[in-house]
This record gives C-alpha cells, sequence and structure tokens, in this order.
C-alpha cells in the first residue's frame, strides 16, 4: 500500500547564502532600505533583465501603487485591465482615484485579450495594464501598439513573471513600467516583496522621489542637491536591508532555480497529458514565442462542480490544491468602484469557476508530484 504523504500547496526555501547575507546585513549596521544589499539587488536586476532601472520596493502592490503616481492617475482617468488578477492590480489605481475598466481573457493563454482593449478605450483611458498570467506572455507587441496609436502608458503587472520572455524581451521591460513580485508563492522569494522597472526615461528620477516618501533623499547622498526636503508626493515603499539580503542571495541562484522548477512543470505535464488527451481537462498552454517561468501549473476542468470535488478528493489525500482568482468585476468593490457597470465577461466567469492549481514549490520532489498525479488520476477512475 502506498504511503500517504503530506503536500502542501506551497513550501517557502532557502537556497544559497539567504542566512549568512542576513547576518552581514546586521553587522553593516544599516537594516534600513538601500543598503548594500539592497544595491547589489538594483545591480542584478538591472543587468540580468536589461532594465533601465530597478528599484526594490515592499510588495508587488507598492510598485503598482508607485505606477499609478508616475502614471498621474487622476479622479476620473480609466484604466484597462483583467478582472482575473490579484486584487492590487486594481487597487493601486482606484487609490489614486482610477477607474478600472475590465476586458475578458484569452482561453488559451488566460491573459487579456489584446483584441478587446481598442474598444474599451474611451477619452479619458490613461493606461493598459497587462497581466502576465502564470509567468506567460501577454501579446505585449499589440498592446504596445495600440498604446502608442491612442497615447497610453503601459503598466506591466508581471508579478508571476520574473525571468519569463515575450519574444526575446524580459516580462516587466516592454511596457512603461514593469512590476514583480517576490511573495513567499513566487518563484523568486523574500517574504514580502517586490520590484519596479523603469523603462521609460521620463520616468527615472521621480519614481526614485515617489519611492522615497516624496524627498531628494537619494539625489542629496549622491551630492546633486544641497538639501533634502519633500518635493513630491510618495510613500515609503523601500524594503528593509533585511529583505534585500534574503533576496540577493535567490537572485544569485535564478538559473538553477527556474531549471528546478521547469523539471517539476514538465513532470506534471507529462503525467497529465494522458488525461488531457481523454478530454477530461485542459493543461497551460504555451505560445511558441513565449518562454514562460514555471510559475505554476493548473488544469482547466469542465465545471465548477467537477473542480470542487476534485479539490475535496485531494485534501482528503492529504494534497492542498487550490482555487484562484474570483473575479474582480463581479466582486463587492469592483462593482463599486469599476467603469463595467453591466454585462459578463464569459471566458473570466468560466476559467474562475473551472480553474485549479496545483502544489508547486521549489523543493517538491518527483515522488511528491507523482502522488499528485497518481491521485488525480485515481479520481478520474484512471489506472496510472
Amino acid at each position: 500500500m502506498e504511503k500517504r504523504m503530506k503536500i502542501p500547496f506551497n513550501k517557502p526555501y532557502i537556497i544559497g547564502k539567504e542566512l549568512y547575507y542576513i547576518e552581514q546585513a546586521v553587522q553593516n549596521g544599516q537594516l534600513s532600505g538601500d543598503g548594500h544589499f539592497s544595491k547589489l539587488c538594483h545591480s542584478f536586476l538591472q543587468d540580468y533583465l536589461h532594465a533601465d532601472k530597478v528599484l526594490l520596493t515592499h510588495s508587488c502592490s507598492a510598485a503598482l501603487e508607485m505606477a499609478a503616481i508616475l502614471c498621474d492617475i487622476a479622479p476620473g482617468d480609466q484604466v484597462i485591465l483583467p478582472s482575473y488578477t490579484f486584487v492590487s492590480t486594481a487597487n493601486a489605481f482606484v487609490l489614486r482615484g482610477g477607474v478600472p475598466k475590465f476586458i475578458d481573457i484569452r482561453p488559451d493563454t488566460l491573459n487579456m485579450d489584446e483584441n478587446l482593449i481598442e474598444q474599451a478605450i474611451t477619452s479619458r483611458t490613461k493606461a493598459i495594464v497587462p497581466v502576465h498570467y502564470a509567468g506567460v506572455a501577454c501579446e505585449m507587441e499589440a498592446i504596445m501598439r495600440i498604446a502608442e496609436k491612442y497615447g497610453l502608458l503601459v503598466v506591466e503587472d508581471a508579478a508571476q513573471g520574473i525571468n519569463a520572455k515575450y519574444r526575446d524581451r524580459y516580462l516587466g521591460t516592454i511596457g512603461d513600467l514593469g512590476c514583480y513580485s517576490f511573495h513567499e508563492t513566487k518563484n523568486l522569494i523574500s517574504g514580502e516583496g517586490g520590484a519596479l522597472a523603469i523603462n521609460n526615461k521620463n520616468f527615472l528620477s521621480r519614481a526614485e522621489i515617489i519611492r522615497e516618501k516624496g524627498t531628494n533623499r537619494s539625489q542629496f547622498f549622491r551630492g546633486m542637491t544641497d538639501k533634502y526636503t519633500w518635493v513630491d508626493i510618495g510613500s515609503s515603499f523601500l524594503p528593509s536591508e533585511l529583505t534585500a539580503a534574503f533576496l540577493y542571495a535567490q537572485l544569485e541562484e535564478i538559473e538553477k532555480i527556474t531549471k528546478k522548477r521547469m523539471l517539476i512543470w514538465n513532470l506534471y505535464l507529462q503525467r497529465l497529458k494522458p488525461l488531457e488527451k481523454r478530454g477530461l481537462f485542459k493543461t497551460p498552454f504555451i505560445p511558441s514565442h513565449c518562454t514562460h517561468n514555471a510559475h505554476m501549473f493548473y488544469l482547466i476542468l469542465d465545471s465548477l462542480e467537477t473542480r470542487t470535488k476534485l479539490i475535496s478528493f485531494l485534501k482528503n489525500q492529504g494534497i492542498m490544491a487550490v482555487f484562484h482568482y474570483v473575479p474582480l468585476h463581479s466582486s463587492p468593490a469592483g462593482i463599486r468602484f469599476s467603469a463595467n457597470r453591466s454585462g459578463e465577461l464569459p471566458v473570466t466567469d468560466m476559467i474562475s469557476s473551472s480553474l485549479v492549481r496545483l502544489p508547486f514549490y521549489y523543493s517538491q520532489t518527483e515522488q511528491e508530484v507523482n502522488f499528485v498525479c497518481d491521485r488525480i488520476n485515481q479520481f478520474f477512475g484512471i489506472r496510472a
């Protein structure tokens, strides 16, 4: 009889020098932000991603909020984004008085349907916010063409997209601004944490000011001004040096982490593809021009009922599988704050009720993946 396992949905991990670097940060005598390890992270990300400027933040939510300020979102300005995303994507702009205009997603990649963007544009539209779901790129060429045509800004929500590419460019470096997450559920982790990539040179100096509570502190310490004072709106968006120290150890191992996650992702695909061929569910779709980062593995089932039964069955087997986003357009705040006063988003509604995320974490073993897949086979009455 096969031994029962307990498999969590996610498991934080240490891969290298995280604890050593944290100790170094303490010994350096600076635990507040923008110290030695913050600077190392900035340089690493800028070089690796080929970005003009990358600034660490205390979360991806903070990076998105900085982006909304940089875009000069004012009350009544509309922002086009998918409804199938985390609340931070919309909340960052609502905090500035912006009005989300939710559009439907594609049934293949689950990203915003670029063919629906133009019809959503109004005289009040200020920005487009593509969300790269599961580390698979939105159709950025089409999105950038539309943005240029209508004079709109593009803010990439690449919370799940670190080290993934659209054609030959890293996600988060194509639009005017890109936002990353290093939350413990992401590929690279620091507990909480994020970063803002500034790809539009017009935003470079102001981004530093907004991140430093609206002060010119960074310029002052570089000797660019003789006064350190309040010059703009902003907030305290910096992470501590402890967070940066942990993150830098992870950045050093980015290729190793991605390679291991790809092995896990491909094992799931290999084991579950036969069931997909039987029409029992769909597995993730990766366009040929996109390089994904193995952020998650999900199944799209035929109904909410099947999804609910599968999650319950797996839980009883010690396996924590979960559903994902509840659509923002149908949430209480979404109804209150958005421009979607009527009408449905059929693909979003369908995916939201039928998608299940399987356990996925760096330290996951082949035995654990096989256990999950065997139990899914068992649920559908298939002998593995």
